[in-house]
């Protein structure tokens, strides 16, 4: 079976898509990770987000693939981990602006379908439901406001001990949103068989369990 989680920047698909897939015994793929291992590619090798025919031919060169390590995924990149480099902004911000290029696209739905044909995958992104597992058993949209959502990215780089506004990271925020929606390949946007979940008002518990029920009905069916 596999589960596809869409929905726009801190939503807590990856937060909850780790939890529900320990707890199911599904493997997790982030698939925002991949999208950030390739912007950080390119930013290591001074490639700017608007030069499209640069970020093309750079993608022959990358190669990311995801590993699992005593239980914890592991992000490769061209052989070397890579885990603990992508999740600052300024690689979320380069993966969101590079990310509307075909050619990044493409290298990595291949890769993307290829894992979900292997096992039993729970996966989450901006397009699984709709491009990447468009015929997956369980699709899920969460969302929260984008005031929640700055919060909670806030809160993660605070207990980080990284320097942050949380005016900045709302900003940041609603552009991205608006990106991921409007561009030409691939948009964001919720699968017409896709539940919607709003979890501006639940932690995490409270998100999982609504998600373990949507699962279980699903699945039933």
């Amino acid at each position: 079976m596999n589960i596809a989680i869409d929905g726009p920047a801190g939503a807590g698909k990856s937060t909850i898509a780790k939890r529900l897939a320990a707890e199911l015994g599904y493997v997790y793929v982030d698939t925002g990770a991949m999208y950030r291992a390739m912007a950080y590619y390119f930013l290591q090798n001074g490639i700017a987000a608007e030069d499209e025919e640069k970020i093309g031919a750079a993608c022959g060169g990358v190669d990311v693939t995801i590993r699992y390590q005593d239980g914890e995924q592991r992000v490769i990149l061209n052989g070397e981990d890579i885990t603990g480099k992508i999740r600052t902004e300024e690689v979320g911000n380069m993966a969101s602006a590079t990310s509307v290029y075909p050619a990044v696209r493409t290298k990595l739905v291949e890769l993307q379908r290829q894992l979900a044909k292997k096992a039993d995958v729970i996966m989450d992104g901006r397009d699984i439901g709709t491009v990447v597992l468009p015929d997956a058993e369980v699709k899920i949209y969460l969302t929260a406001s984008s005031k929640v959502r700055a919060k909670r990215r806030y809160d993660e780089l605070v207990a980080k001990g990284e320097p942050c506004d949380m005016d900045t990271i709302e900003r940041d925020i609603i552009e991205r949103d608006e990106r991921d929606k409007t561009r030409k390949v691939s948009p964001l946007r919720q699968a017409d068989d896709a539940i919607l979940l709003d979890t501006s008002a639940l932690d995490i518990d409270g998100v999982v369990s609504k998600m373990k029920e949507i699962i279980s009905a699903r699945s039933q069916t």
